[in-house]
């Protein structure tokens, strides 16, 4: 059975990656949750606005 997840690398702007790391705290998540969420949500919004 194939792994769920995969691994990629990415450059960020060091601003960005800051800003992620402490909304990640503040949820009590990791800095790969968060930018997996915040991913997910935006696919998803994106997804809905593609439709119309």
């Amino acid at each position: 059975m194939r792994p769920l997840k995969g691994k990629v690398s990415i450059t960020l702007d060091s601003d960005i990656i800051q800003t992620i790391k402490d909304y990640a705290e503040e949820d009590d998540r990791s800095f790969s949750q968060y930018i997996n969420m915040v991913l997910k949500e935006y696919i998803s919004r994106r997804s809905r606005t593609d439709e119309t």
